[in-house]
């Protein structure tokens, strides 16, 4: 197994070489992570990682929820459940089943990402299938044993400058205090993200608010604590090098509601009495909060709208969150982010990154939108979208509208920490690839092309968030 120089590039000739020079001049700058979910425990005790399905099979979702496609048990695979009942155990059995369903992946991202850690990071020369599976298990754990392979090592090698976290309101950050106090110079940075403490409806929502209160040492009981015991919060995690807030909501819809009747409604929620339309009116309300707080501390704030989470009961009831079962929805963004824009999308203090999974609202309303408002910028082709086409897509649906310069480089948003390399290696090249035609279409020139790779791979995600 070889990675071919040229992959992803145009097959023509002139805009494959130009590609190629453009991807040349920005393949060894370093890394940001301004959004994802790789756990800083890893950094924290930087212990060896155990064994290869550990690593690269079982926290990524990205792999397993393909096999589950194709009928394979996420038991067999592993993946823990909520009740502790069993699973495989033996990592070489769920190494098998990988290498036996391999043949799963090309043409998708995960498998260009896949072969990436295998040849660039592992060194296999071998294509993973039935027969090479135990071969390079063995290969793999051999590596995972040396030093080079503990996860600030590979850290610093793949020339990581930052990796933003993504932690709840009343997480105590004990990781990232750990990491602080240990030395080490690698920048590791939570992001405030307030799901669990906004989502009214959730069955754990009391417990997290009286995490909350715990944490914050304020006593929440109506809707004006509230609001201070998140506020007290976001000052800690800005402490701790935060930089970013971030909601995954199911709709982007933004609404200011009275002080009496958010209270109401948060009354109503620690009394088990909130209903549907009290949930949704109460997230349109603390997006406009988490707007005026961001105005006031200077963190960045991220909306990840438009993902039914958990669509698959059956998997959630036995497996829980983030098992691959989260389902893009048709998300409208004009008249739902109108009231948020109006009242703070014009005040530069603003930073708002709103990234979507429906691809049909780049060119109708979003690059419109951020074509318009100076606060607001587009976060990169997300999740179901950071494939090849769909980030080039992205580029097709935005540039003509928001420009270049309204959107935010590229974030991996990933768990699976040794994937990190090979997605921005592949975001690079499809935006080299991208400028490469526009400079053979004689729509930029080459000098263009030069800063924009730059601007793409790494000046943008700086400014936009302010590192």
């Amino acid at each position: 197994m070889s990675l071919n120089e040229y992959r992803y590039f145009d097959p023509n000739p002139k805009v494959r070489e130009t590609a190629f020079a453009l991807y040349k001049s920005v393949k060894d700058l370093p890394i940001i992570c301004p959004h994802g979910h790789v756990d800083p425990k890893i950094l924290a005790t930087n212990e060896p990682f155990p064994n290869p399905s550990e690593l690269l099979i079982i926290p990524d979702h990205y792999i397993f929820r393909m096999f589950y496609s194709q009928g394979i048990d996420l038991k067999k695979l592993g993946i823990p459940t909520i009740d502790g009942s069993e699973v495989e155990k033996d990592p070489r059995k769920i190494w098998k089943i990988f290498a036996d369903n391999y043949y799963l992946f090309p043409g998708t991202p995960t498998g260009a990402w896949m072969n990436h850690v295998l040849t660039e990071v592992f060194e296999i020369e071998d294509k993973l299938n039935s027969n090479t599976a135990n071969s390079i298990y063995d290969a793999i754990q051999a590596k995972l044993n040396t030093p080079e392979f503990k996860p600030r090592t590979l850290f610093e090698k793949f020339n990581i400058e930052v990796l933003n976290t993504t932690d709840g309101a009343s997480d105590s950050l004990e990781y990232h205090k750990q990491i602080r106090e240990s030395g080490w110079d690698g920048r590791v940075v939570p992001c405030f993200r307030p799901d669990a403490a906004v989502n009214i409806l959730a069955a754990d929502w009391k417990k997290e608010i009286e995490k909350l209160s715990e944490v914050s040492s304020i006593k929440i009981n109506n809707f004006s604590s509230f609001i201070n015991a998140i506020e007290n919060r976001r000052e800690f995690f800005k402490s701790m090098g935060a930089v970013s807030t971030d909601q995954g909501v199911f709709s982007s819809y933004t609404h200011r509601l009275s002080e009496s009747e958010a209270d109401a409604i948060f009354k109503r929620a620690l009394n088990g009495e909130a209903t549907k339309e009290d949930n949704k009116l109460f997230t349109a309300n603390m997006l406009m909060e988490m707007a005026r707080m961001s105005i006031d501390d200077g963190l960045v704030m991220q909306i990840h709208p438009g993902s039914f989470r958990n669509h698959n009961s059956v998997i959630f009831n036995q497996n829980g969150l983030d098992k691959g079962c989260d389902i893009p929805v048709q998300t409208e963004y004009t008249n739902n982010l109108h009231e948020l824009l109006n009242t703070y999308g014009n005040n530069t203090k603003l930073k708002l990154i709103v990234f979507t999974l429906d691809e049909s609202n780049y060119a109708r309303e979003l690059a419109p939108l951020a074509g318009h408002y100076p606060a607001m910028k587009l976060g990169p082709a997300w999740w179901f979208h950071d494939s090849i086409e769909g980030m080039t897509r992205y580029r097709q649906m935005v540039t003509g509208t928001a420009g270049f310069y309204n959107t935010v480089g590229f974030n991996d948003d990933t768990r699976a920490f040794l994937s990190i390399p090979a997605r921005h290696d592949v975001a690079r090249r499809v935006d080299s690839n991208y400028l490469a035609g526009l400079v053979e279409k004689h729509l930029i020139d080459k000098e263009e092309a030069v800063k924009l790779s730059y601007e793409l791979a790494n000046g943008l995600v700086k400014k936009a968030y302010n590192l």
